[in-house]
């Protein structure tokens, strides 16, 4: 095992390439359907997938706007003049022998992503088709073609990340970019997005960069971040021992969790790029990209900035933007209470309950989008004016997923408005100090034991039914106590 202080002396370098499934109905050169989640085997194919004599692809103009769309959530510029290549490399899951793609002018061009005031450069963003999967089983391989076509945006940082956590958390930023432009359903689980991470390890102050490794196909957060951990202690120990890191591509074996050597690594040359002769140039002009500027959506920094007010920590922001559909409820309940003195902690209570309640282990998988902006600023209010506990607010909310948006009818309905009438809550704490079971507890009180007074509300709210204002009950409870400490006296 090698030395913390070993360890030390050396800096990683990372940078990583993202390939990103753009959602659009069929691939990136035929009419095949490109959602082939749960499908059979080859059953989302077309003839030019197959690549049969005499096919020809046709560029889908949905990809192009939707890789602007990504693009322009990069902060890149984008190209008005881009082209295809063939990539000439033998690919068992791409019958034609060679990969469609961008070289020479890719369609997105230098920009960065901003995490936390923290910038990764962009190198480009290029256009390409997938390949199919290959599974093995024994000695023979099965290939499907249904992801053969599916059109990728294939997003190259700059090596700008010095740490697992980092690169792990730049990945995990790309996902929400994909999804909050419209541009990519980003689900992991599907392969929507895949990671090839470049890592190499120079000693500290050195100018010149280490020997490069690059692990392919990485699709979890977890595994880019364990990889790179990984990877990291590897080559140092290379270094340590005197011996030189090799330039290839390494996979990652989750089940031993470390990185495993596959093949040397090519460089651009070995894949013998050429002009393809069947697409021809993209050709955008200013007024398209400005069209689909003025239709982006607002991205995870614009709802950061908005909730910048609440003083949220870190950890919270993070959980309600990995759900879409909370972000942007959040931003519409504070935009909505902009005006209301009490805006902040009515927000700070929804907040809460999104984290504590809709995002818990139990609820996360649910739908949201019936969730009414209206309804919740009701409920919280509700609460806020002692009307309903925070337990029964917590009931409610989960009724409100069903598109109910009449907090006050559901809380008749359920019987669970809290009563806070003084004159009301009175008369149950008057008979909860004349039972008998009250006696010791009232004495401890008298003698300066405070915390007894927690048994005497419990009563009253049982007496109660659970109905009365906890809070209220305790008040009176303290009230009634010191004048019959008076008396006493």
């Amino acid at each position: 095992m090698i030395s913390k202080e070993a360890l030390d002396k050396y800096e990683m370098t990372i940078g990583i390439e993202c390939h990103v499934q753009l959602k659009t109905k069929t691939k990136l050169f035929s009419g095949a359907d490109n959602d082939a989640r749960e499908s059979e085997p080859n059953s989302k194919t077309s003839p030019i997938d197959f690549a049969l004599p005499g096919m020809l692809p046709v560029l889908n103009k949905e990809a192009v706007r939707l890789a602007v769309r990504l693009g322009l959530a990069l902060n890149a510029k984008i190209n008005l003049k881009s082209r295809f290549d063939r990539k000439h490399y033998f690919y068992p899951d791409l019958p034609k022998g060679y990969q469609i793609s961008q070289f020479y002018q890719p369609i997105i061009g230098a920009g960065f992503v901003d995490v936390d005031g923290v910038k990764v450069r962009v190198e480009h963003a290029h256009l390409e088709e997938d390949a199919g999967k290959l599974t093995h089983v024994g000695e023979i391989s099965l290939v499907d073609l249904n992801r053969a076509g599916t059109p990728l945006l294939e997003i190259v940082s700059m090596p700008d990340m010095h740490s697992a956590a980092s690169a792990k958390t730049y990945c995990t930023e790309l996902q929400r970019l994909a999804i909050y432009s419209g541009a990519s359903d980003a689900n992991l689980y599907y392969g929507n997005m895949r990671f090839d991470v470049n890592i190499s390890v120079a000693q500290k102050g050195d100018k010149k960069l280490g020997t490069r490794a690059e692990i392919k196909n990485l699709n979890s957060f977890r595994s880019v971040e364990k990889a790179v951990e990984y990877e990291f202690i590897r080559q140092v120990e290379l270094l340590e021992k005197g011996e030189r890191v090799k330039q290839e591509t390494r996979g990652w074996n989750e089940a031993k969790g470390k990185t495993l050597a596959q093949r040397s690594k090519e460089e651009a040359q070995d894949y013998r790029y050429m002009p393809e002769p069947d697409v021809p140039p993209v050709v955008l002009d200013q007024k398209f990209i400005e069209k689909i500027k003025a239709e982006m959506p607002l991205l995870p920094n614009g709802h950061r900035a908005i909730w910048a007010e609440l003083k949220l920590s870190k950890s919270v922001v993070n959980a309600i933007l990995d759900n879409r559909v909370l972000a942007e409820k959040l931003t519409s309940i504070l935009q909505k209470l902009a005006s209301d003195k009490n805006g902040m902690e009515l927000a700070k209570n929804i907040t809460n309950w999104f984290c504590n309640v809709l995002l818990s282990e139990e609820n996360a998988t649910k739908d949201f989008r019936q969730l009414d902006v209206t309804a919740l600023i009701e409920l919280a209010k509700m609460v806020a004016k002692k009307q309903l506990s925070s337990t029964s607010a917590k009931e409610i909310l989960l009724k409100l997923l069903d598109g109910k948006k009449r907090p006050k009818e559901l809380a008749e309905k359920l019987n669970l408005l809290q009563v806070s009438n003084s004159g009301e809550l009175e008369t149950i704490v008057d008979k909860v100090l004349e039972s008998p079971e009250s006696a010791k507890a009232i004495a401890d009180i008298k003698s300066g034991q405070i915390k007894a007074i927690g048994f005497l509300v419990g009563l009253a709210m049982k007496e109660s039914k659970g109905k009365a204002n906890p809070s209220v009950v305790s008040e009176i409870i303290k009230k009634k106590i010191r004048i019959l400490g008076e008396k006493d006296g």
